[in-house]
């Protein structure tokens, strides 16, 4: 199977040199002499996804090699997760792996982009993946990017998910809530305050655009007229998305690469772009402006 490689640019092509891919072939390495890649930025892998995959292999064998590096004492996986996991439930005792000489960022860099082209991480994994590789390896978001394929600004907006609230970030690991939720509550401060715009985006099953539209809300609220924290039915009704204006929304994000929200009224309106640091604020304008502010 082809992997994913929408959106992702190079992808793993740039982390692996061509030459040295086509020149080796895969080698029969024994199971017991790989050990888990520390650097693997999935926490996590459903039992049941894991169960078919090892069925699959009863079935079929393992299609796709899994890539480790040697060490002193055997190999350390570098991608390939779920493949040696679902081997060893399907009961075999080797597996398909190519080495390579990789460093410790290059581990990380591999393992991420191999599960962000296969969609495997959840936001809060991808976050301190990204993290990891500015943290422990000194590089710079602008690097990231260019590493894994993705816009710096997508990787500002996601590793600020890292500074929510622990029960907000819980919530987007246990898929209670989406990327674009947890970006919305990220706008307001404070873990108590976060927690309470959780508490009623949950409760009140909210979409994206009307937890934005709360977030807003609560941002001007005093405590007396909250509303995340107030009963649902001392609060107005949430204004039903227009489809006309979402749309808008959506092609305006995608075309500047950062949060924009429109704002209709009766004779006029109002767009509002965010931007995350200085940075994105020039790249914002130039990309607006044609120059360099």
């Amino acid at each position: 199977m082809s992997p994913k490689t929408g959106g992702l640019g190079r992808g793993l092509a740039s982390l692996i040199p061509s030459g040295t891919a086509a020149m080796a072939a895969p080698a029969e390495i024994p199971l017991d002499r790989i050990r888990a890649n520390p650097y693997q930025p999935r926490k996590s892998v459903e039992d049941a996804a894991l169960r078919d995959l090892a069925a699959s292999i009863v079935e079929h064998g393992v299609l796709q090699p899994v890539l480790v590096t040697e060490t002193l004492d055997g190999y350390e996986l570098i991608a390939g997760e779920r493949r040696l996991r679902a081997a060893r439930m399907a009961g075999l005792t080797k597996i398909p792996a190519v080495v390579r000489q990789l460093a410790g960022h290059e581990q990380l860099e591999v393992a991420l982009v191999e599960n962000i082209q296969r969609a495997d991480l959840n936001p809060l994994e991808e976050a301190e993946a990204y993290r990891q590789l500015t943290d422990t390896f000194g590089m710079s978001q602008d690097d990231v990017a260019r590493r894994v394929g993705r816009a710096r600004s997508t990787i500002a907006n996601t590793m600020r998910l890292l500074e929510l609230a622990p029960a907000v970030q819980a919530a987007v690991r246990d898929g209670s809530i989406t990327e674009g939720h947890a970006r919305a509550i990220a706008s307001i401060d404070g873990a108590p305050r976060q927690e309470a715009l959780l508490a009623a985006v949950t409760r009140r099953g909210l979409s994206v655009r009307q937890t934005e539209d709360l977030a807003r809300r609560l941002k001007t609220a005093t405590p007396e007229t909250d509303p995340a924290t107030a009963p649902a039915a001392e609060v107005s009704a949430d204004p039903q998305p227009d489809p006309e204006t979402e749309r808008i929304e959506s092609e305006l994000r995608a075309a500047l690469g950062t949060k924009v929200s429109v704002t209709r009224s009766r004779k006029g309106g109002r767009i509002v772009i965010e931007y995350y640091d200085e940075a994105d604020l020039a790249r914002l304008y130039e990309k607006l402006l044609g120059g360099v502010a």
